[in-house]
This record gives C-alpha cells, structure tokens and sequence, in this order.
C-alpha cells in the first residue's frame, strides 16, 4: 500500500505530465476541458495543484490528449534531442532549424543561407511583430532597417524590432551565413521573399 508520500508524487507527476502533453500538443486549458468534458475551472485547479486528479478523470483527460492513461500517468518519455526539421527555402535564401517547433511565444533558431544573388531588396520591405537576433559567420551581411543600410561582418550581431520595415541579403558577391533567433510570430510572418 502506497503511503500519503508517494500518493502526492504521483499526483505531483501527473499534473506536470497533463500540462507537459497539453503544451506539447499547443493546446488551451479551454480545448482540453471540452474535449474531456470537464470544467474549465476543475481542470485549471487540477493542473495547478489546487484540486487532486483523481481516477475517474485520468480516462477522459488522457483521450482528450490523444494519449493513453499509462501516458499521463507515467514519466515523461526521455526523447531524442537531435533537430531534425527540414530546411526552408526561399527566393535566394535557406533556413535550417536549429530548435523544434516550440509553443507559441517561445524562440526558435535558425542558420540562415543568403545566396550571392539575394542583393536586391523587395520594394516594400517587411514588418511583422516581435524581435530578431542575428549573429553572422561568414560573408558580410546587408541589413537594411528602416532607413539604414548596414552591413554586419562576422562575428558581430543585431537585435531589432521586426515593427521597423527590414530586409536582409548579401553584398560584394560573396554568400552570407548566420544565425538567427526569431520569436513565433517573425517564424509565421517573416519570409515572404
């Protein structure tokens, strides 16, 4: 028979399980009290600690999560930490990911490829919400941000406000590469071209 200590790890280990699979699958407390037909008030206090999971809500919680009761109620699966997202590519310009696909609001990284050719900017640059950051490793890189027109050379970075019209490409008829983090709104809005 399980003691009151060992009860409360349990508990303690699924409301963390129940929050990690929730965020893991991008989904609101809302979406999952629906699917689970719990109220949204049981299952925010259950996830917080305020109120204990118990047996009867384990079955629907763990289908409203698309994941066996085994699933929520055990440790969290020790996953491979290798990247491997496919590479995005753009007129003159390729991405890889360096990080997974995260919640929204978190930053994802990227080594970024500008060919020689992408010298010209668009005539309308880009603005989106959020924040970049940039750190370039080889080639010189042509930032122009609002009115300005710089140039980053290896080993030297920028952080800017995406809100401020910016576009970025080569110069002097070499490649470009670096490193960028972006927040998940410059992920979904930024490369148009």
């Amino acid at each position: 028979m399980e003691n009151a200590d060992e009860a409360e790890a349990v508990d303690a280990r699924a409301r963390r399980r129940l929050k990690e699979l929730r965020l893991e699958k991008g989904l609101t407390l809302a979406e999952v009290s629906e699917r689970a037909h719990l109220a949204l008030s049981t299952l925010s206090r259950i996830e917080t600690g305020k109120r204990r999971l118990s047996l009867h809500h384990v079955p629907p919680l763990a289908a409203a999560l698309g994941v066996s009761s085994d699933e929520l109620l055990g440790s969290a699966p020790v996953r491979d930490p290798r990247v491997r997202g496919e590479p995005r590519t753009y007129p003159g310009m390729v991405m890889w990911p360096l990080t997974e696909q995260s919640p929204a609001g978190e930053l994802h990284a990227y080594e970024v490829h500008i060919a020689a050719e992408r010298s010209e900017p668009p005539e309308e640059l880009p603005v989106h919400p959020g924040r970049e950051w940039l750190y370039v490793l080889t080639g010189r890189l042509r930032l122009l941000l609002g009115g300005q027109d710089l140039l980053i050379e290896p080993g030297q970075a920028a952080e800017f406000s995406t809100l401020v019209p910016h576009w970025f490409g080569a110069t002097d008829g070499a490649a470009v590469t670096f490193i960028m983090l972006v927040g998940a709104q410059g992920d979904r809005l930024h490369f148009r071209a």
